[in-house]
């Protein structure tokens, strides 16, 4: 079929639909300035459905801005090239007709174009007479589907679906003429057992199964349609379908995962939307998509605790940097200046670059520093550079004070903003919600309990963020049936248990809170050095982790944006290659792993390496033992620093010593924070003297008996190395005021199975 027949095929489809005359003038004028561009052209369809009639959502709508913003602001997309279908809009024939007539109509070899949709996904089990009828179905009798603010069902035995089938959407995204298509599904088609929410902060967006449901006949028009005018070479047979799709497809979770959203401080959203656009905030041209990707998947693994993004399409094995997400400029991003007030001194800002659990506690006083004029601008690289001081925060935006400006930087919306100063309060808590499962007496001698655990802030299920639950341990009676015991533990938002947290048979509330203390401090410290995570700084460093064998791996790699300029490479000028696997690595048990820590930088840096085994227990890089014999060790009474020389490449575990770091079990994610710093680790290493009597003196990676004191002290390190005091920024003095620059942490995460 011609181009234009298909054309006035899909006008006759949008009619059948139901869509106006007036509703396509509409549309149409609303894409009048898009059309006049020259190609390449970047085009996208965004659709956010909170108001169902059946359990609303709350992120849908966040997720839909989070993307506009991104698209805009460091992907050069025009405004008027992004169309939103929000709630009551976001109809199926709507949503269909949107596609039809921005991205296929429009798009052109060589265009860009991006689709996201956040909303219930489900599963539909087909009745035998459907099952016949559905000729790209993924099996016999069930299909996926998103479901739109109109799939009502009817009362009719066989209920009929007015849902948007996976398929349907497949087959839109083969009419398209570009391969340059990121598709971003942030739903699952997890067949939900139950109706009930998730305790804590999280929402499920996915609907139980339909049973023996029915199509509406419009639906199978319309993929009848599509068929007819797509080339014979792109009607692939499923089940491999998705892997075959162009360009990129990412979805938020596995097939027999959930997808969540989450509640933050003044806002909702997607948890894995959220991730993944604050990870390609601070993306360069030269961040490939697995990348960020990964980063994302860390941050939901952080969040949720089980749910792992996907990422899948003909583009999915590339190594290369996808066209799609190019940032227009070469510099990464914590925000963008969004609105500018009292002629220019005032300013408002979109902080969406930052990470989720960072923002959350991201002080009054702060500061950020302007480091580009508008995308595309010539002089954007050698403008000096103004700063921004932030007086407020609702949600994800935030006001801002102007204090340092130069006559060649007036303020302007569209300039991006990068940290300088991190203001951070240094009493947080572990915010502990109770499983409202929990009995009443059960709460009330729970909640007395915490009430005397000083580091711990109960908190209401579902009104208020949480870091994890404390509930029962549920027992399998058999495979589909489980129970409930006097058996209490810890649990990640999404329900799953942590390890060593369960306690025995019979145990009393208020023992049970006490015996979880430690772990409680574990988790706290793991917090805590989460939030110095810091790629911006102006140290040259790279972190890299390696799976030892004959290929020498690379399994993940961390850069702060200052090496990413200077192309990261090795000391060798060799770039180091890295896997295709997106996501969260899997690592088999009994695995031999080795960090490669690079100074490119001009002066030396210091390093810590904390983080917790699959076992949840935290541990430290003993610094004595790594590299006792080396240069590398700075030795003083009663202090040890590793000290890594500028231009010197660091293993660890060295070859020269009698170590290998092997990963032991239990099966579970594992997690590293490797940090530098300009300055010494003096309090840290006298906290890390504290408990060398409890170290196992054979071992080089030890549990730590005082993590907490641990990364409290690093903090204290962190705040000297900066040498600001934060009353002199006007920020209270129980806070840390952080100078970016003078430390940079990554955070690397892994499972072992």
């Amino acid at each position: 079929m011609k181009r234009r027949d298909f054309l006035k095929a899909a006008g006759g489809i949008v009619a059948a639909l139901g869509i106006s005359e007036l509703d396509l003038f509409r549309l149409s004028d609303r894409y009048g300035s898009a059309i006049a561009q020259s190609t390449p052209r970047k085009l996208a369809l965004l659709i956010g459905i909170n108001e169902y009639s059946s359990m609303p959502l709350n992120g849908c709508l966040t997720d839909v801005e989070l993307q506009k913003e991104l698209l805009i602001h460091r992907f050069g997309f025009q405004a008027a090239d992004i169309v939103t279908l929000s709630n009551q809009q976001a109809t199926r024939q709507q949503i269909e007709a949107a596609f039809l007539q921005h991205l296929i109509e429009q798009a052109q070899p060589g265009d860009v174009v991006v689709f996201h949709y956040s909303g219930y996904g489900r599963c539909i089990e087909l009745s035998e007479q459907q099952a016949k009828q559905q000729s790209v179905a993924i099996s016999p009798l069930a299909i996926n589907s998103l479901v739109s603010i109109d799939s009502g069902i009817g009362s009719s035995e066989v209920p009929i679906v007015n849902d948007l089938l996976e398929e349907t959407l497949w087959l839109m995204l083969r009419s398209l003429q570009t391969e340059n298509v990121t598709t971003i599904l942030d739903t699952s088609f997890y067949n939900r057992m139950t109706t009930a929410g998730v305790p804590g902060n999280l929402k499920f967006r996915s609907y139980s199964k339909i049973r023996q449901g029915q199509i509406n006949p419009l639906e199978l028009e319309l993929q009848q349609q599509l068929i007819n005018q797509i080339a014979p070479h792109k009607l692939l047979v499923p089940p491999h379908a998705a892997l075959n799709l162009p360009g990129l497809f990412m979805t938020a979770s596995r097939p027999d995962q959930p997808a969540t959203e989450a509640q933050w401080s003044g806002f909702s959203a997607g948890v894995f939307t959220y991730a993944l656009t604050q990870s390609l905030w601070e993306a360069t041209p030269a961040t490939t998509i697995h990348v960020s990707l990964s980063k994302a998947s860390g941050v939901v693994e952080q969040i949720v605790g089980q749910q792992q993004p996907q990422l899948c399409g003909q583009k999915s094995q590339a190594q290369a940097t996808a066209p799609h997400f190019v940032p227009d400029i070469n510099v990464s991003a914590d925000g963008v200046v969004i609105a500018v007030e009292d002629d220019g001194k005032t300013s408002e800002l979109w902080l969406a670059g930052l990470q989720p659990m960072l923002l959350q506690y991201y002080g009054v006083n702060s500061r950020f520093k302007v480091v580009n004029s508008l995308i595309g601008s010539a002089d954007s690289a050698t403008q000096k550079q103004a700063q921004l001081q932030m007086r407020s925060r609702t949600g994800l935006t935030a006001k801002a004070l102007l204090i340092a400006e130069t006559e060649s930087n007036t303020l302007q919306p569209g300039q991006l903003v990068q940290e300088a100063i991190r203001v951070v309060p240094r009493n947080i808590n572990l915010n502990i919600a109770l499983d409202p499962g929990l009995e009443r007496i059960e709460r009330v001698d729970a909640t007395s309990a915490f009430s005397t655990v000083s580091i711990v802030t109960l908190v209401t299920a579902g009104e208020q963020p949480a870091d994890y639950l404390f509930g029962r341990v549920q027992e399998k009676t058999s495979e589909t049936q489980s129970t409930t015991t006097s058996r209490y533990g810890l649990f990640t938002l999404a329900q799953e248990l942590i390890p060593n947290t369960a306690g025995e048979a019979g145990e009393a509330v208020k023992v049970a809170v006490q015996r979880l203390i430690p772990k409680l401090q574990t988790l706290l410290a793991a917090k805590l050095w989460r939030l110095t995570s810091n790629e911006s700084s102006e140290l040259n460093v790279k972190a890299t982790l390696e799976v030892v064998s004959a290929q020498k791996q690379v399994i993940i790699q961390r850069e702060t944006h200052h090496s990413q300029a200077k192309e990261g490479k090795t000391a060798t000028g060799a770039t180091p290659s890295i896997t295709t696997a997106s996501g969260i690595p899997s690592l088999p048990i009994g695995s031999r792993i080795k960090y490669k820590i690079s100074n490119y930088g001009d002066r030396p840096v210091y390093l810590l390496l904390v983080g917790l085994d699959s076992s949840k227990n935290a541990i430290v890089l003993f610094p004595g033992k790594v590299i006792a014999a080396s240069d590398s060790i700075e030795t003083a009474p009663g202090s040890q620093n590793i000290i890594i020389a500028p231009g010197a490449t660091l293993a660890i575990p060295q070859t020269e010593i009698d170590f290998e770091w092997i990963l032991h079990g239990p099966p579970a994610v594992c997690e590293t924070q490797i940090i530098f710093s300009s300055n010494k680790f003096t309090h840290t290493l006298a906290a890390l003297d504290a408990s060398r009597e409890d170290l196992r003196s054979e071992e080089y990676i030890s549990v730590l008996s005082n993590p907490l004191e641990i990364a409290q002290a690093l903090l204290r390190d962190l705040q000297t190395a900066s040498a600001i005091a934060p009353e002199t920024i006007g920020a209270a003095t129980d806070t840390y005021a952080l100078d970016v620059n003078t430390w940079a942490s990554f955070n690397f995460i892994y499972q072992v199975v």
